[in-house]
């Protein structure tokens, strides 16, 4: 085997790998069970703080 036939195998492995892992984060992103978890992350802008402006600490 010799070094091209060695490195079209590994680019061609590395792609079936970044694949799956793009795969598999589509799913975990839209699986239902994070759907609450991005919601709560969405509404935090629009949250009023906890604190009074002159309260904040000043760095």
């Amino acid at each position: 085997m010799d070094i091209e036939a060695l490195q079209a195998t590994l680019h061609s492995y590395w792609t079936v790998v970044m694949v799956v892992g793009f795969i598999g984060i589509w799913v975990w992103a839209w699986g239902k069970g994070r759907k609450k978890d991005f919601d709560e992350a969405a509404r935090l802008p629009l949250e009023e703080d906890d604190l009074q402006p002159k309260e904040r600490e000043v760095n």
